[in-house]
């Protein structure tokens, strides 16, 4: 299988921005999906919101794997088991959620896909490592103790790999901060691909923006 779990989480991990975007027009979808992958994240999560996103999705689904093989599509937004095996079938190569189903995680353990569930404790975040999920989401990441609540964490549970999503920014000080206390990877919405870039269809800028932010992760963790 292309992307199979493995190669999709070590991915996720590598580029460490995570975008994620949803817009209702397929022709914006495609150009700001591959803006992204040209700027060096080509694994990017698709928020599955708005009437008819699961049949938009599967023609960008479909597009990608004809046109672009190397773009890894994924989709955020699942609260529930039935939804995910949807997209799954479409060829969704992980999926993500603002809560913590066992469900899905045994649908996507089934199917070997990662599952990145939403979590806002240490409990939550410990029940989703025994139900076999390698990345869990921090949600939202600001709201249940930002990057102080990661470090704290990490104490006692070095293992865990935590990926926020809400309250870090695309700039050299919220990711220093962030990655600095542990974080694997961070979803990034309308910070990066931001609504004034789509109404420009500045794709050019988006790619600038992703690249910029795929090199200060880079130098973050390399300093």
């Amino acid at each position: 299988m292309r992307h199979d779990r493995l190669t999709v989480l070590t991915a996720l991990q590598a580029q460490g921005v995570v975008p994620v975007f949803y817009h209702p027009d397929p022709e914006v979808c495609l150009n700001v999906i591959r803006a992204c992958a040209r700027g060096g994240a080509p694994a990017v999560e698709f928020t599955n919101r708005g009437d008819f996103a699961f049949q938009l999705f599967t023609d960008l689904s479909r597009e990608f794997a004809a046109s672009d093989p190397d773009i890894i599509l994924g989709v955020g937004s699942i609260v529930d088991a039935p939804t995910a095996a949807l997209f799954i079938a479409s060829a969704a190569r992980f999926i993500v959620s603002p809560t913590l189903n066992p469900e899905i995680a045994r649908l996507c353990n089934r199917r070997m896909v990662p599952y990145s569930p939403g979590c806002g404790s240490v409990t939550e975040i410990s029940t989703a490592q025994e139900l076999g999920c390698e990345i869990v989401k921090l949600f939202p990441g600001t709201s249940v103790g930002g990057a102080d609540f990661v470090k704290a964490v990490l104490g006692p549970m070095p293992w865990s790999k935590i990926m926020p999503t809400g309250g870090v920014d695309p700039d050299e000080a919220s990711i220093a901060k962030w990655f600095g206390s542990g974080i694997v990877a961070a979803g990034m919405g309308s910070k990066l691909i931001t609504e004034a870039a789509i109404k420009a269809k500045d794709w050019a800028g988006i790619e600038a923006r992703v690249r910029q932010t795929v090199n200060i992760i880079a130098a973050v963790r390399a300093g």
